[in-house]
């Protein structure tokens, strides 16, 4: 793959300088330079000057057939529309040949996974090991103040005011969020920072570090939240387990607070939606609310007697 993507060196140099300057997250950056390497391999060292619309459907339909997620299809898609439109800019290239063509259809009415406040609970108490009070603020984070992964390994320690009981979230789209922190996080990310390892480097101001004093990365994030997961869902056999993850606790901050009859507007701004359309997929409505909702309903019956009673 090195040796194909050679040829296209400049491009994919250009492509990095340029999603840095528009301020994609370093885990975007990798994601999509590691899509476009793909993409250019399967050129088979082709001109990006040759490459057509053809090319790119053809690409995306061979990843299909690896079996991958329509969602992960439509990333790929992204990348590479992204990629040309960087070269554009950039006066490299002169057409997009990603552009026009159909997402896959993901299924949107299909309801977010998420734990409900007593799983939500239950899970907290469960979180055990060597580093089980940092482990629990970065949940509870997630849990009860609804961040991002990304949003959290980009916290830092200045972010946090415990006197206000206020922590700057800086989210997608390069924007700033400042968030309440209720009183019960509060205690627990000022016993985490009390505790926080001394970085080996000085200037490291993350709020959550490594055994080696570095800043834990997007993916140690996803790591630690995917074997607590694990650990709490211990006893339940496999077939049984829930795919539960790191943004899945996003969604349980959501919906809880929904729940409690906060108001939509409110739980887009907690959340950093820059659309309210992106929050309403968190009004999903169980089985069991509507069960609940269906037995308020009553009414006084005459009492009926059968034809055949008084035969």
């Amino acid at each position: 793959m090195n040796d194909l993507n050679e040829d296209y060196d400049e491009e994919l140099d250009a492509f990095l300088i340029w999603m840095k300057d528009a301020g994609y997250t370093s885990y975007t950056q990798k994601s999509y330079l590691a899509d476009v390497r793909q993409f250019l391999e399967s050129l088979n060292g082709k001109k990006l000057e040759a490459v057509k619309k053809l090319h790119v459907v053809s690409f995306l339909s061979s990843v299909r057939e690896r079996g991958v997620s329509d969602t992960t299809r439509n990333r790929k898609h992204a990348s590479v529309s992204c990629f040309f439109k960087a070269l554009i800019e950039l006066e490299l290239h002169t057409g997009n040949p990603a552009e026009g063509i159909k997402k896959s259809k993901t299924d949107k009415n299909r309801a977010p996974v998420f734990l409900d406040e007593s799983d939500l609970a239950n899970f907290i108490h469960s979180i055990e090991g060597k580093y089980k009070l940092r482990n629990t603020a970065i949940f509870l984070l997630m849990g009860y103040m609804g961040l991002r992964v990304g949003e959290v390994n980009a916290l830092n320690v200045n972010d946090f005011n415990p006197e206000r009981s206020t922590l700057a979230v800086f989210g997608k789209g390069r924007k700033w969020r400042t968030l309440p922190v209720p009183e019960f996080v509060n205690n627990i990310l000022q016993q985490a920072l009390a505790e926080r390892l001394e970085p080996w480097r000085a200037k490291e101001d993350g709020m959550f570090v490594s055994q080696k004093g570095r800043r834990l990365s997007i993916r140690n994030i996803q790591q630690i939240a995917a074997d607590s997961f694990d650990h709490f869902q211990s006893g339940t056999p496999q077939f049984q387990r829930i795919p539960y993850s790191s943004h899945k606790l996003r969604h349980s901050f959501a919906t809880m607070l929904l729940r409690k009859g906060a108001d939509l507007r409110t739980v887009q701004e907690l959340l950093g939606h820059s659309s309210i359309q992106t929050t309403t997929v968190y009004t999903h409505i169980t089985s069991r609310e509507k069960e609940e909702a269906m037995a308020r309903l009553s009414v006084e019956l005459p009492i009926l007697q059968s034809n055949h009673s008084n035969k």
